[in-house]
């Protein structure tokens, strides 16, 4: 036994087998085989018998047949009616997109149609035309009264992007069909629609609720996990849609008809400010709730115009239910993640607490490609040879940023801009700033991008800028220790404006501090002058540490600790002549070091004095610095000798 059609489709058939008869009886004769491909006499005396006040047997019939058909239209119409508020998936579309009778009969007819080969052929036969299966404006006419009508471009269904018409050949005779996703919908398959933007996805309700009136919500502030949290407990009887801003006309198409099919709020996450045509996109859906997610305040004369609520939110810190979610463990001082990098780092690490550091470190992987150098930190504390001052230093500023929220949160303490720490290391090349800023990110779990600036400064006027917001977009897309060497020369005095060229450079230094100061992780800036650097930024400094070259002992210690355990030293290496005749940094002596290491690898032999101090003597040639009897002594000959002849 066949399954009965559901009211919307019996409906439909009712007016798509009346139209037919009457054309059929009305016109007294049978449109003849390829109708429509061309015209005879006789065609034109029916057409015109057909005209408004043409009378004759054939009109009387079809007007007797009109009178005998209404009682069953009536029963379908009124079927239909009590159908459209029941629960079905018809309905709920017509519900949710706020269609009055008029829109879902016409919504009725056309998907009936277009989902029917055989009722397309009965369209083709009293539309008297082989090439028009689709029912058209004029026949909706007929069908329907006004339905013609309930397709106009400001119409609800042309507003909820449910129904779509032809845009060429006369008005009259221009088709019309559903969009492909509702047939989607009406067969049970409740796939996205295809055009959406990409990386749209749908949520659903955090609870049950009754609906409320739409309206527009603007969330902002935060991150974007923040802001999308924030938006489904103020919404929380409805589902979501949550979509990047659409790119092009079948974008936002797609995604309010997706939102209205579902009853889902359509969340737009903006990383620009909003468009007029945006703005009036969500004007025209008044159907839908919309909510508008940003990192700042819109401006008020971008917003739709129609009633708003605001929130704001002021911290995107993951709290504890977030660490529950991602891991199934309270919070982790060191690491000061945001609702999005939680979510980022627990699906990074499996959710295995074991692995949260990797999951850390594995957050800005692909961001800074191209504008810093990733360091993954491999010496240790001990590697590093400072005064005891200066390594309590480096212990304050671990400190600092591993206990950022039980200062800034738990204690209440207003951090002086943002949260992010920002450490000043001063000192003459090779004294070990690189060093400690690699072995602090080492200490903190954290992978050191070293930025290179000559990627960075442009001489053209606005790409210095562009070059460091995307150093610091891409930063905060993880948590990390950025590190900028020979920072004066971005961080540097503002000058005098004396032509264009200074005044844009003060402005490069502006936005810098400004984009520093809202920058929520840890940036250490090194100089070989701290003179150097612009007092705004000395003042936005939390801990500064000055490198000095080391003394006569720790000029010691770091030859001593320079050859590793396993390097093959043929004699003991005379530690105290090297660090009392050699007043060189740890840079110059880790370097001597290794290329006396490479030319006794070269010689098949051990390390000896003789070949360190040969290493010694290329490392003076680079920094083109004589080199003095008086210095090397009993190795003066050979140092002064042949450049070419090793070390016997």
């Amino acid at each position: 036994m066949a399954e009965e059609a559901p009211p919307w489709q019996f409906m439909a058939d009712i007016l798509l087998q009346r139209e037919a008869l009457l054309c059929r009886l009305g016109e007294g004769l049978l449109p003849h085989d390829f109708a429509g491909l061309y015209v005879v006499s006789e065609e034109i005396d029916r057409i015109l018998r057909a005209l408004p006040g043409i009378s004759g047997p054939s009109a009387e019939r079809a007007e007797a047949l009109a009178r005998q058909l209404e009682p069953g239209l009536t029963t379908a119409r009124q079927q239909f009616s009590e159908y459209l508020a029941g629960t079905s998936v018809f309905a709920g579309i017509v519900r949710h997109a706020r269609l009055d009778e008029l829109s879902a009969q016409t919504l009725a007819l056309l998907a009936a149609v277009e989902c029917s080969p055989h009722r397309m052929r009965l369209v083709a036969y009293f539309q008297d035309n082989v090439q028009l299966p689709r029912l058209t404006f004029a026949s909706l006419g007929r069908l329907l009264g006004d339905g013609a009508r309930a397709l106009a471009p400001d119409a609800p269904l042309r507003r909820a992007e449910l129904a779509e018409s032809g845009a060429e050949g006369p008005w009259a005779t221009r088709m019309c069909w559903p969009a492909p996703r509702v047939l989607w919908a009406l067969t049970g398959d409740d796939s996205a629609d295809p055009a959406l933007p990409p990386g749209a996805r749908r949520l659903p309700a955090s609870e049950d609720g009754v609906p409320a009136p739409p309206h527009l919500l603007l969330v902002a502030g935060a991150d974007r996990a923040s802001r999308l949290a924030a938006a489904r407990k103020a919404l929380p009887h409805k589902p979501f849609l949550v979509s990047p801003l659409p790119a092009n006309d079948a974008e936002w198409a797609a995604v309010v008809r997706e939102a209205g099919l579902g009853g889902r709020a359509a969340f737009l996450e903006l990383t620009a400010p909003l468009t007029r045509a945006a703005a009036d996109r969500i004007d025209r859906a008044a159907h839908l709730d919309w909510v508008l997610g940003s990192a700042g305040e819109l401006a008020l004369d971008t917003l739709p115009d129609r009633p708003w609520t605001e929130l704001r939110l002021e911290s995107a810190v993951a709290d504890e239910a977030d660490w529950q979610a991602a891991f199934g463990t309270r919070p982790e001082p060191a690491y000061l993640l945001s609702r999005d990098q939680i979510r980022l780092v627990g699906a990074a690490a499996g959710g295995d607490p074991a692995r949260l550091e990797a999951g850390v470190r594995r957050l800005a992987g692909g961001h800074l490609d191209g504008l810093a150098v990733r360091i993954r930190p491999r010496r240790r504390p001990e590697d590093l040879v400072l005064p005891d001052d200066r390594t309590a230093q480096l212990d304050e500023l671990v400190a600092r940023f591993r206990l950022r929220r039980i200062v800034h949160d738990d204690w209440g303490f207003a951090p002086v801009a943002a949260a992010g720490v920002v450490a000043l290391f001063a000192g003459p090349s090779g004294t070990g700033k690189t060093l400690a800023a690699e072995i602090v990110a080492g200490r903190l779990g954290l992978d050191l991008y070293k930025v290179d600036l000559s990627s960075v400064v442009s001489k053209y006027i606005g790409e210095t800028e562009k070059n460091l917001e995307r150093i610091f977009g891409a930063a905060s897309a993880g948590d990390l220790v950025l590190f900028f060497d020979e920072a004066d020369a971005l961080f540097g005095k503002r000058s005098e404006v004396s032509d264009a060229h200074d005044r844009y450079a003060n402005i490069e230094v502006a936005y810098l501090l400004q984009r520093l100061e809202a920058y929520q992780g840890l940036v250490v800036l090194a100089t070989n002058l701290q003179r150097n650097i612009d007092d705004a930024f000395l003042r936005r400094i939390s801990v500064a540490v000055d490198f000095e070259p080391p003394d006569e002992r720790r000029r010691r210690l770091i030859w001593e600790r320079a050859f590793p355990a396993g390097a093959p030293l043929g004699e003991p290496l005379d530690f105290d002549f090297l660090a009392r005749q050699f007043r060189v940094t740890g840079g110059v002596i880790r370097n001597a070091a290794l290329g006396a290491a490479f030319l006794a690898a070269e010689d098949g032999a051990a390390v000896t004095m003789d070949r360190v101090a040969l290493a010694l003597k290329r490392e003076f040639q680079k920094l083109g610095r004589l080199r003095t009897e008086a210095e090397f002594g009993p190795y003066f000959p050979l140092v002064n000798g042949d450049d070419d002849a090793a070390p016997a």
